[in-house]
């Protein structure tokens, strides 16, 4: 998330700056593994689950749709109070068995949803006593906001947990339970009377035994390369559509994203972009903010939605994940795929960045010869700024900790690592061990 403290919360153009293009042997040995991604995208993966009025689809990217509908249900939508009828059908997982016993769960997902559908994700988990949370819902998803206004929700807890716009978290992770395993349940809705579907194609989620620290070993730089990433500023846009929490500060996860999303060859039509005003600088950011807005967050920062806005471009899959380590981004940059990160700290904390923040995206891009974080930060005051070279031991530890002294003396929360990959639907072998490595199956 981006500006409000939280309890937790082509052809690939790249540029080789030193002959280092892989991780090499003089790597950091790598980091105890904390966090657990599962994800179904397979055809096997869908018919593997519960299926209620969904079919399961083949072809180069299998997902669930819907097909004869289970029922129909009433949705009030709590943001514009608008109350409608949908047919509806449902996928439940199988459960799955963290590695780790886990503090916090994020779910991601990727969807199609044409104008008169929309998808509701939700989460349920076992306690280390055997016991379970309830069905929490983690996001009432719609690519457009036609049809119903895309949402987290709030209020959601059982005493032992709670969601946090798009997390689930134990309460007291110092006493309290752990999360054993986890299934997910898919809620795909459309107008009555019609053949429309959303399409879902990926959907999983990551459990985290989150560290409790304020500092974090220090990793040995393997790698020199900078990859070529447009670079977008979300300053540029400051005030603009304040609908949309206005620019700025606000935008930096979907200006992060965009900047991905184009790296690897996807942008919005002149069609799709002729709602943004024809005066203001890179619309595609403006356009980018509009899809990734949660209304009940009231802000773009939400991890899951930009990671299914991402999605939505052809040939293009994504999913919110934990990484461990420097060397996890070194794999990731080797293989030519960049990594949008979320960190906070003090401006002291970061030489150069020139502020502070309780909460920040930006886009790694590469590593110098030195080790140091080559990264596009979009709190730049133009798209020619936007690339930063950050130390590698500061950057290291104000994105890997997970506890900060926030301005007034309190402990306030990290993100421990927190990261959004996005990267091709079919990758090459390279970009597969790479995601294998950092523990995400494709």
């Amino acid at each position: 998330m981006c500006s409000a403290e939280q309890p937790s919360r082509r052809t690939v153009l790249a540029a080789v700056v030193t002959a280092a293009a892989t991780v090499t042997a003089a790597a950091s040995p790598p980091a105890p593994r904390t966090t657990d991604f599962r994800g179904w995208a397979s055809y096997g993966d869908w018919c593997a689950g519960e299926a209620d009025g969904v079919d399961v689809v083949g072809g180069a990217r299998s997902g669930v749709v819907i097909g004869e509908a289970a029922g129909t249900t009433s949705y009030t939508d709590p943001h514009t109070g608008t109350t409608a009828d949908w047919e509806y059908a449902t996928w439940t997982s199988p459960a799955h068995r963290f590695a780790v016993p886990a503090t916090e769960v994020i779910a991601s997902w990727n969807a199609d949803t044409p104008p008169g559908t929309w998808l509701q994700t939700e989460l349920t988990c076992t306690y280390s006593d055997g016991t379970a949370t309830p069905w929490y819902v983690m996001g009432r998803w719609a690519l457009g906001d036609q049809d119903i206004r895309r949402t987290s929700v709030d209020g959601q807890r059982d005493g032992r947990s709670t969601v946090w716009t798009d997390t689930l978290a134990i309460d007291d992770p110092a006493t309290g339970p752990r999360l054993t395993a986890y299934r997910l349940r898919l809620t795909l809705h459309r107008r009555p009377g019609t053949r429309l579907t959303p399409t879902v194609r990926r959907a999983g989620a990551m459990g985290s035994d989150v560290p409790d620290r304020f500092t974090v070993p220090a990793s040995t730089p393997c790698l020199a390369r900078e990859l070529i990433v447009p670079r977008y500023s979300q300053d540029l846009h400051r005030g603009q559509y304040p609908q949309y929490d206005g620019g700025g500060e606000a935008w930096c996860s979907p200006t992060s994203s965009q900047m991905i999303v184009e790296y690897w060859g996807g942008r919005p039509t002149a069609e799709q972009l002729a709602w943004v005003d024809p005066s203001f600088t890179d619309p595609q950011v403006c356009h980018a903010a509009r899809h990734t807005y949660d209304a009940q967050y009231e802000g773009c920062g939400n991890w899951p939605f930009n990671a299914a806005y991402a999605a939505t471009y052809a040939g293009l899959e994504s999913v919110v994940t934990r990484l461990s380590s420097l060397t996890d981004l070194e794999t990731l940059i080797a293989a030519g795929i960049p990594a949008i990160t979320s960190q906070s700290f003090h401006a002291q904390e970061l030489t150069g960045a020139g502020y502070g923040t309780a909460g920040h995206l930006m886009t790694v891009i590469g590593f110098t010869a030195d080790g140091d974080v080559i990264a596009n930060d979009p709190a730049s005051p133009t798209d020619q700024a936007v690339r930063r070279v950050y130390r590698r031991r500061e950057w290291e530890n104000i994105w890997l900790r997970t506890k900060r002294y926030a301005a007034d003396g309190k402990v306030a929360s990290g993100s421990g690592g927190i990261c959004y990959l996005y990267f091709p639907a079919r990758p090459d072998a390279r970009q597969r061990a790479a995601l294998t490595a950092v523990g995400v199956t494709v």
